[in-house]
């Protein structure tokens, strides 16, 4: 079985496996780097196939012989199924853009061992045995839209359009969004597509700036800083690597994450390899580092003050030796409450439709990453209604809708 090197792939590197973290921006340029490596002498055919519980849309195309190629940009990945020359019926090429939301992989497996969740399957043609790429997606908030379009509002990517980037950030610095903290306003994907909740601790970090410094009064200094008209391009680029800015390292850390490779993404690379990345880190979830959630209820990994924005409310939390180490995403959330429901319940709660995906996150704005929708505050508990007569009527068990994780790192 060939399998994408994603860190969110299906078992074992699902939830709640120790490598599982969210795909940003690099997970999504080497997702499109292994479906173009891994589909580059494949010839699909057929119709694609979705599956029955998917809240996507149907992908309305069918030909006898097709190539997929795929380019990737801030936190979303476009797919194009272009038909060969005599392949029937005659068609054009038919683009899909994809948000992997908070468990989105490519899979090329046997057609006859499709993984479980391959919500979207694309299957080749004969002679030769029959695989299918897959789009697995263990919790369903990855969507994908027809067109090819990228999604109205994302800002130029980080990893891909640097110059782009570092204008747009800076020609709009009057934005309400950098009233907000750094931290919050580094996951507003109108101006940072493709930075996630472990990438910007790890530049705050390295920068030491507060989590909750105003983002204007950070990013207001770079307006004035222009590298010397004298300097060569290798001056340039050796100043940049020496002594980067925050918007350098915007592009610069993503940049080391894709030179890890395949390191530490997906089921055949094991924990030895994951390794890698566990070590790249320095802020995230490591030892000795504080935590604060900020105002989307997602969790800011930091060391020192967090800053004047801080929440007055919340309790800044210091993570403990190394003793009990969880892998990066299952450390930066508080572990759930213990399931105390009965069997009964609990039974119930496996068995629900996963109806809030589609909804909830259509409505999640770029300003929160929308890769994480936030989770619900508590509700108030209600006060159970005396007994109007002697009997008690039998109580219907209701299953809760499934919680939503904050981003333990975008933004669908």
């Amino acid at each position: 079985m060939h399998t994408w090197p994603n860190l969110l792939s299906s078992s074992p590197t699902g939830p709640g496996h120790p490598s599982h973290r969210m795909p940003e921006g690099p997970e999504l340029h080497l997702a499109s780097h292994f479906v173009n490596e891994a589909c580059r002498e494949l010839v699909f055919g057929g119709c694609v196939e979705k599956s029955l519980v998917s809240h996507n849309p149907e992908v309305p195309f069918a030909s006898s012989a097709y190539r997929i190629s795929a380019i990737a940009r801030g936190k979303e990945l476009r797919l194009t199924l272009s038909p060969l020359p005599g392949a029937q019926p005659p068609r054009e090429p038919l683009a899909l853009v994809f948000r992997f939301g908070m468990t989105g992989s490519f899979q090329l497996v046997p057609s006859d061992a499709l993984p479980p969740h391959a919500h979207l399957r694309f299957y080749t043609a004969p002679p030769g045995p029959r695989l299918a790429l897959c789009f697995v997606d263990i919790r369903r908030f990855g969507r994908w839209d027809l067109g090819g379009t990228w999604q109205p509002g994302r800002g130029p990517c980080v990893l891909l359009e640097y110059e782009q980037f570092r204008e747009n950030v800076l020609r709009n610095l009057a934005d309400k969004a950098f009233d907000r903290p750094i931290c919050e306003a580094l996951l507003d994907q109108r101006f940072f597509n493709g930075i996630g909740n472990y990438l910007r601790a790890e530049i705050l970090y390295r920068l030491r700036i507060p989590p909750f410094e105003k983002a204007r009064s950070v990013l207001e200094a770079l307006q004035q800083r222009r590298p010397s008209p004298e300097l060569t391009l290798s001056q340039k680029i050796r100043a940049k690597l020496q002594n980067p800015d925050l918007l350098e390292l915007c592009h610069l850390v993503p940049k080391e994450v894709i030179q890890l490779g395949g390191k530490g993404y997906g089921p055949e690379s094991g924990e030895e390899d994951f390794a890698a990345f566990q070590a790249w880190l320095r802020c995230y979830g490591m030892p000795g580092m504080s935590s604060l959630r900020d105002r989307h209820n997602r969790t800011i990994w930091f060391q020192g003050d967090p800053g004047p924005l801080a929440p007055k409310e919340g309790k800044s939390r210091k993570k403990k030796s190394k003793g009990a180490q969880r892998g990066p995403e299952d450390r930066v959330e508080d572990p759930p409450p213990p399931n105390k429901a009965p069997a009964r319940t609990r039974r119930a709660r496996r068995s629900l439709p996963e109806q809030i995906t589609a909804q909830q996150l259509e409505g999640t704005s770029l300003q929160q990453d929308p890769e994480a929708p936030p989770v619900p505050e508590k509700g108030k508990r209600r006060r159970r209604q005396p007994a109007t007569s002697g009997r008690r009527r039998p109580q219907k068990i209701k299953a809760d809708t499934p919680s939503l994780e904050p981003e333990g790192t975008s933004a669908s």
